[in-house]
């Protein structure tokens, strides 16, 4: 009977786990710690208003996950905060995430959904360097970009990569490289730039309208690590007569979201980019 009692009692609970109220609660408690991860701290009521549930129940997932050591209360007793137990399942997590391989799938899913080919790019030195690349299918002959180092001023990665960068890294990238001029429309007022650079941090979006390449145009938005740091930069290309100013604003909606979505699987837990400097070190390749 013993035995048999288990089995019946085993059945009963994955049942449970299985139930779709089981995958509701589940759900539930990781949108408590999204909350308290995003806010730092939150009481039982802001708990519930946010999850769209009871004040009992934010109240019994708060309890079971306090159980876990995964939230703890504050001194006052009427806060919950995350607790180290969150440490001991993030150390389980890789160092270094490889943002390549992370954003492979959101890479190749928008360079089909716009029809442009999409890069994926980082610092190196005093380079942007591609490290993921989808093309578009009207892109038979393009240039395989992957590797590639290109120069920040003159490139839509590049100068959402400069302008998020501290002064004194950016200072410091343009002292050694200067602005050469790579056709007509590369600016090369340092001047300029700079002026250009503070507009891209206030909206993080960047533009390069042939000028890196005659007859390329690109524009490109940040890709954040999970501390908000901008460490990558996702644009899109194509020839100038097609990806005109009226196709890149079409386009940047899309563009906007796919630089979110990697950095989500980066660990970023942001909904909308903060201004100021964010560029902290290299990306992970």
């Amino acid at each position: 009977m013993g035995n048999e009692a288990q089995e019946i009692t085993g059945r009963a609970g994955k049942r449970a786990a299985d139930s779709p109220g089981g995958v509701q609660s589940v759900d539930r408690a990781i949108g408590i710690l999204e909350i308290l991860a995003r806010e730092g701290e939150a009481g039982v009521t802001e708990v519930a208003n946010e999850i769209g549930v009871h004040k009992s129940t934010a109240f019994r997932l708060l309890a079971a996950l306090e159980e876990r050591d995964l939230v703890e209360q504050g001194a006052d007793r009427g806060k919950y905060r995350l607790a180290f137990g969150i440490l001991r399942l993030a150390s389980a997590i890789p160092n270094r995430i490889d943002m390549a391989q992370q954003s492979q799938a959101i890479v190749e899913a928008l360079a089909a959904q716009l029809d442009e080919t999409i890069n994926l790019a980082v610092v190196r030195e005093h380079y942007a360097v591609n490290v993921q690349q989808a093309r578009s299918s009207a892109a038979v002959a393009s240039q395989n970009w992957v590797g590639q180092l290109t120069p920040l001023h003159a490139t839509s990665s590049g100068k959402i990569l400069l302008a998020y960068m501290s002064a004194e890294q950016r200072d410091s990238i343009l002292d050694k490289t200067g602005l050469p001029s790579l056709t007509k429309h590369t600016t090369t007022s340092r001047q300029a730039l700079l002026e250009e650079l503070a507009l891209v941090r206030k909206s993080g979006f960047a533009t390069a309208l042939e000028e890196l390449e005659a007859g390329l145009n690109a524009a490109a938005v940040p890709v954040r690590d999970h501390t908000g740091a901008v460490v990558g930069a996702l644009s899109a290309s194509g020839p100038a007569f097609r990806f005109d100013m009226e196709r890149i604003s079409a386009t940047e909606a899309d563009l906007r979201l796919a630089g979110e979505r990697i950095s989500h699987r980066m660990g970023w837990l942001g909904s909308a980019a903060p201004t100021g400097d964010g560029l902290t070190g290299e990306a992970t390749m």
